[in-house]
């Protein structure tokens, strides 16, 4: 039988330990060694590149070039520093048939036979030796799958799975599955040995920061199937808590790249449901080598130039997210263009006559003008020359046509002469600033903050009370438009932009004065084109409308004018989007699902469940089962796979003043448990009060509000006035279940009089 080691108490465990710990330190050090091989081949590439600059011709000039901006892009990649850089290895049997496809059968070739007969190393990215010989398998090569794949179930040709842990180039520890336990594997003659409590429940058991860490090491088999799924058309994923969707759905965006750089590279879209999570989420892709590759976005920042400052009260929200909000931004982008400052007369003098256009005269051709559905903004030129040609037939009326071609070519003269003239005046010029100006998305959403106004523009749409709340939620906003905007708003600011579009502006191609001189362009160096490349990705991304992929996470929060905005910037991409119904703040889960499937049109989808709970330990998934059997009856929980023993605490206090000094007391008594972070999450109004509570505790404690909590994860978790959050909205049932379900390792539940605890602390909702 394999050998077998679960602690390090005894002289004997701690021998084979350190055994196994030097079989991995030998191999790692081989790893950096060939590493070290590789630094120095791009280094003299590079030295030997500048070296050809002495020979001055233009040729040498841009075979310099091209050689040290290949081997910048390979010295750069190379000196990267991973945490955990070789995380894997597994042992296989013989394959039964040669290599399919390039890759060894999965099947053993005698499922009996105990020898192991290749080694695999997993790691961030592939390594080969001097003879082409893989030191390293990228994670993300179909020879890593079973890495990922293998069960005890159904192991295929892997008999041991380990995950190592190493800081730098030193390795710290490791941790086995054993896939084949009937068998007495054998490795170059000797039994195999078995180390630690199991991959997974190791990393399970890691104190949480405040950055996400990367699954790579511990991926399981269901969520390995959905980061190697198939690109093409729309992935589908649905998972409850802690079953690793977002972790998933940013593998998966590395995944892509790797299969597919060509296609994939700069053009991949993850949009967030708040700028929390993109904080907490945005190490995970350096980590696994795709550093400036993917966009992570915040809902509320996807438009360039915008971020969500403020948070309407859930009735708001729910009006602007609404499809309704469509007709009615259509109709305010072209009434903004009547506004106090509208000229009502045009009055110019040319050809020694004086000719004037007056109120009914501009609004007949503003409505000539509006015909279609250009957008506003670029309908001016159009404005110009419907202006000049009803000056031009009043200069004309009573005058004879034209009887033969000379008497037209004449007139063909004036005219050209006529309109010079007129658009050199000023009187003109400024009557066409003032009557068809530039407008901004922040202009038109002030605008509507004047009831009466926004009622005509409404049309029986939206009843006097829903009104009121458009009105009082935009009030703050000068004539400008400067002001805080909310999540909801920048997605009526996306619209808005669409319905006004960009004026035409001529692009002015920047000329460097030696090239202006010279007539040449500089041939640059690595450095140069590398510090170009940034600032063009950056200037790209800030508003990028062409993305490949597009990966929604916590999909299920998204309101139809929010799937609008995203599906504008994915018209021929390919999607990933998860998320859990169960959770959804979003109040008309049926719209939204109905602008989704607009969005998504006839691209063919692919679904796939997440049914494991990784985060919460059974005790606490068991607390918030009562919620979600609340909160969307007939929804399975996921099953959470491990069970610490401590079971979540209840506390109350008997009057809502009493909170503050409770939920403090709470949290420093938890910072005291744990080694990771603890959160406390309490209803969105009450989230500055929260953070007053916990002031002074340190950076490992948070407070954040019931929304901010999505996707998020701490060690352990104060939920506190949990009524309160169920009583935000429609919804709010749903979102408590996501308050309950972030913590890995604690839970505390901190009623107050409202939630009508009973004598153990149990709030009324919470009794099962």
């Amino acid at each position: 039988m394999p050998e077998k080691s679960e602690s390090l108490s005894g002289t004997a465990e701690e021998t084979v330990f350190d055994r196994e710990i030097a079989v991995e330190q030998a191999h790692l050090d081989t790893v950096y060694q060939r590493l070290g091989e590789k630094l120095a081949e791009a280094e003299f590439i590079l030295d030997d590149a500048n070296r050809k600059f002495l020979a001055g011709t233009p040729g040498a000039l841009a075979e310099r070039d091209a050689q040290a901006y290949q081997a910048g892009r390979h010295l750069q990649r190379l000196t990267n520093e991973f945490e955990d850089f070789l995380f894997g290895r597994i042992d296989l049997q013989a394959p039964d048939r040669p290599e399919e496809d390039g890759f060894p059968s999965q099947t053993p070739l005698d499922p009996a036979d105990p020898d192991i007969a290749e080694t695999l190393h997993i790691g961030r990215l592939g390594v080969l030796d001097a003879e082409y010989g893989p030191l390293v398998i990228d994670w993300r090569a179909p020879a890593a799958a079973p890495f990922y794949r293998a069960t005890p179930r159904q192991p295929g040709r892997v008999v041991r799975r380990r995950v190592i842990r190493s800081r730098g180039r030193k390795v710290l520890g490791v941790e086995d599955d054993l896939l084949r336990p009937d068998l007495e594997p054998r490795l170059d003659g000797r039994p195999i040995t078995v180390v630690g409590d199991g991959a997974l429940m190791a990393t399970l058991g890691r104190a949480r920061s405040h950055t996400m860490r990367d699954i790579v090491s511990s991926i399981q088999q269901e969520q390995d199937e959905v980061i190697r799924a198939q690109a093409a058309g729309a992935t589908l994923v649905t998972g409850g808590p802690g079953t690793g969707k977002t972790a998933v759905a940013l593998h998966r965006a590395a995944y892509l790249l790797y299969h597919d750089r060509r296609r994939y590279a700069g053009g991949i879209l993850v949009v967030s449901p708040t700028p929390l999570l993109v904080s907490y989420t945005e190490g995970v892709l350096p980590a696994l080598g795709e550093e400036g590759q993917v966009a992570i976005r915040a809902i509320g920042s996807l438009v360039d130039g915008e971020e969500a400052d403020r948070y309407d009260i859930p009735e708001t929200a729910r009006l602007k997210g609404s499809s309704r909000m469509v007709a009615l931004l259509r109709r305010a982008a072209r009434a903004a263009l009547d506004g106090p400052d509208t000229p009502s007369e045009l009055r110019v003098v040319a050809l020694g006559e004086v000719l004037k256009l007056d109120a009914d005269n501009l609004r007949g051709l503003r409505r000539t003008v509006l015909g279609g559905n250009t957008p506003v903004n670029l309908l001016r030129p159009r404005a110009r020359r419907v202006l000049l040609d009803a000056l031009w037939t009043q200069l004309r009326r009573g005058r004879p046509t034209p009887a033969d071609r000379y008497e037209r070519e004449e007139l063909q003269r004036q005219r050209e002469a006529f309109e010079e003239y007129v658009t050199d005046e000023d009187v003109f010029l400024d009557f066409l600033d003032a009557w068809w100006p530039a407008l901004t998305p922040r202009a038109v959403l002030a605008a509507l903050a004047d009831q009466r106004r926004l009622g005509g523009l409404a049309r029986g749409a939206f009843t006097r009370p829903e009104l009121r709340l458009l009105v009082d939620s935009w009030r703050h906003l000068d004539r400008r438009g400067r002001g805080g905007v909310s999540v909801a708003d920048v997605a009526l600011l996306d619209e808005l932009q669409v319905q006004l579009g960009e004026p035409y502006r001529p692009r002015v191609r920047e000329v460097d004065p030696v090239d202006a001189l010279t007539g040449l362009d500089e041939v640059t160096t690595y450095g140069d084109r590398q510090r170009r490349e940034q600032e063009q990705r950056a200037a790209a991304a800030a508003d990028r409308r062409d993305y490949a992929h597009v990966i929604v996470d916590e999909a299920q929060d998204l309101t139809p004018m929010q799937w609008r905005m995203v599906g504008r910037r994915a018209r021929n991409a390919t999607w990933t989007i998860v998320g859990d119904p169960a959770q959804s703040s979003w109040i008309d889960p049926a719209e939204a699902q109905a602008a989704m499937d607009e969005t998504l049109g006839s691209k063919p989808r692919r679904r796939f469940t997440l049914t494991t709970n990784y985060r919460n330990p059974a005790e606490i998934a068991e607390v918030a089962s009562r919620i979600l059997a609340q909160a969307a009856p007939g929804t399975e929980p996921p099953v959470a796979v491990r069970s610490t023993g401590a079971l979540p605490r209840f506390a109350a206090v008997a009057t809502e003043d009493a909170m503050g000094e409770a939920a403090r007391s709470e949290v420093a008594r938890l910072l005291d448990e744990v080694q990771g972070t603890v959160g406390i999450v309490v209803p969105m109004e009450r989230r500055e009060e929260a953070r007053e509570w916990i002031a002074g505790l340190g950076e490992r404690a948070v407070a954040l509000g019931s929304l901010e909590a999505k996707g998020l994860e701490y060690d352990a978790t104060v939920v506190a006035d949990p009524s309160g959050i169920a009583g935000e909205s429609e919804a709010g049932l749903r979102v408590l279940y996501v308050a309950l379900t972030r913590a890995t390792q604690r839970l505390t539940v901190l009623s107050g009089p409202l939630d009508l605890p009973d004598s153990a602390g149990v709030p009324a909702l919470l009794h099962g």
